[in-house]
């Protein structure tokens, strides 16, 4: 017998799930969902001061939107490179790319939207053995 063929759905992001990267999420477009081939799309809420466990997403790109407040990440080999990605602001992971995010607030909750290129949400999520750099350095004011 045929698989179904796709339609058009609507999702409540009501149902949330604990990802391996130890952040919660509200589950959204995947394949589990919705059938879908070839991305998934999902929120995420980062508490205040909250951290992911390191990881990369195996042969698997990321483009995030931050919605609300801040995420800062560390990424690279050894997670020796950082960024931070505000409210409005767009963010491009590699597939592969080893990243630890967080939320570097101490008040204010970190809310975006997220869509992967693997229909599967948490099957490529692969944990890299790296410690948790921290907090970065303050940088001196001029």
């Amino acid at each position: 017998m045929p698989a179904p063929r796709a339609t058009c759905t609507v999702i409540s992001p009501d149902a949330t799930f604990h990802g391996k990267q130890d952040l919660d999420y509200f589950a959204g477009i995947s394949a589990e969902s919705v059938g879908s081939s070839g991305l998934c799309m999902h929120l995420v809420t980062i508490p205040p001061r909250a951290r992911a466990k390191p990881h990369a997403h195996e042969r698997h790109e990321t483009a995030i939107y931050v919605l609300s407040g801040e995420a800062a990440m560390w990424f690279g080999e050894g997670l020796r490179q950082h960024l931070t990605v505000r409210a409005g602001q767009l963010l491009y992971i590699p597939a592969n790319m080893p990243h630890l995010p967080y939320n570097p607030s101490e008040t204010e909750v970190c809310t975006a939207v997220l869509a992967r290129t693997d229909p599967n949400e948490q099957e490529s999520v692969v944990p890299y053995p790296a410690p948790d750099p921290g907090e970065p350095a303050s940088s001196p004011s001029g």
